[in-house]
């Protein structure tokens, strides 16, 4: 369809948390644009919705509709049932990542975003080529740091923290 953007993304982590990585494949008429990074310590949910940001903010253009398909029943459900701007008006309060709903929040309302859930693993082929790039980056050699990830993370795990 013109003047719709199609978005496949994915995320991954090597243990959850652990080492991890997102993959985008944006298309638009005849042109296609991959996008991938790792992170050193991070969460599977942390690079899915890492994913959809990135590719929110790799469009060049606010007039585009944007149709994004993805296996994360976390981000799809969250959008597609209202929940996060529930989580919004309560200030996240006891949610997780709340760094990357707000940034995700502020693209959203940006664009005309429909989301679109894939069964992972299913042999659809641009998310399985998500999947790989997701993947392939949480092996790099020299990966991201996922600075409110690991922050949070130390704090929650200070010795003398009584969880």
């Amino acid at each position: 369809m013109e003047g719709t953007v199609i978005i496949y993304t994915d995320g991954s982590s090597r243990g959850n948390p652990g080492p991890g990585g997102y993959g985008v494949v944006m298309l638009y008429n005849a042109h296609r644009k991959e996008l991938s990074a790792g992170y050193r310590l991070t969460t599977n949910n942390r690079m899915e919705l890492l994913a959809v940001i990135i590719a929110l903010e790799a469009l060049k253009q606010k007039h585009f509709h944007v149709k994004i398909y993805t296996d994360s029943r976390y981000i799809v459900d969250a959008v597609e049932k209202r929940w996060v701007f529930k989580w919004e008006g309560a200030g996240f309060h006891n949610k997780k990542n709340p760094d990357l709903w707000r940034r995700f929040l502020r693209l959203y309302r940006e664009y005309n975003v429909h989301f679109e859930w894939v069964p992972g693993h299913a042999n659809v082929e641009w998310n399985e080529r998500c999947d790989k790039l997701a993947t392939t980056a949480s092996w790099t050699t020299t990966p991201l740091v996922d600075d409110y990830y690991e922050e949070q993370e130390m704090e929650n795990n200070a010795p003398g923290k009584i969880i």
